[in-house]
C-alpha cells in the first residue's frame, strides 16, 4: 500500500517539528496507541491498538528516525507485529514547509501487511488508513492550538 497526502497546519514549522519528535504528543495524537517509549533519540516502542473491519489487534513495534534534517524533514521507519492477526511494516517520507505562519506537511507512505489483516483487501485497508490519518492530523492540530484530545 502507498499512500501520500499533505496536511496543512496552522502552527509554526518548528513547533510541528517538535511535536511531531515528542512522545507524549505522539501517543496523545496516534489513534489507538497504548504506550509510546522513546529509547533513544531516534528510536521509539509503540503498543497500538487498532480495529480494521472485522478484525481488531494489539501491534507491538518499533519506530525508528533516519535522514534527520530538522526542522524540514525526516524518514520513519517502522514494523509491528499483531500476533495472529499478522504484521504490518513500512515507512514514510515527511517534509515540512513553512508557509507564513501555517506549516504545510508532506508525506509519502509506503506499507506492507500480512497475516489476516491482508486478507481484508486493499480497499478496506486503504480507507481505515486514511481514516486513521486524518484522525492523528486532527488531534495534533489542536493540540498544537492549545486544545485538549478527548
Amino acid at each position: 500500500m502507498d499512500m501520500t497526502g499533505e496536511e496543512r497546519i496552522a502552527a509554526p514549522r518548528e513547533a510541528v517539528w517538535a511535536a511531531l519528535n515528542d512522545p507524549e504528543t505522539l501517543k496523545a495524537c496516534i489513534p489507538g496507541c497504548q504506550s509510546l517509549t522513546m529509547k533513544s533519540p531516534t528510536e521509539l516502542e509503540a503498543t497500538v491498538k487498532i480495529k480494521v473491519g472485522p478484525v481488531s489487534a494489539t501491534f507491538n513495534g518499533e519506530v525508528t528516525l533516519s535522514n534527520l534534517n530538522p526542522p524540514e524533514s525526516y524518514t520513519i521507519a517502522g514494523e509491528g507485529k499483531g500476533g495472529i492477526a499478522g504484521f504490518a511494516r513500512g515507512g514514510a517520507d515527511v517534509t515540512l514547509t513553512e508557509e507564513g505562519s501555517e506549516t504545510l506537511l508532506s508525506y509519502t507512505v509506503r506499507a506492507e501487511i500480512g497475516g489476516k489483516l491482508a486478507q481484508l483487501g486493499a480497499r478496506l485497508i486503504d480507507s481505515t488508513s486514511k481514516k486513521l490519518a486524518s484522525q492523528f492530523f486532527a488531534d495534533l492540530t489542536q493540540r498544537l492550538n492549545g486544545g485538549h484530545n478527548a
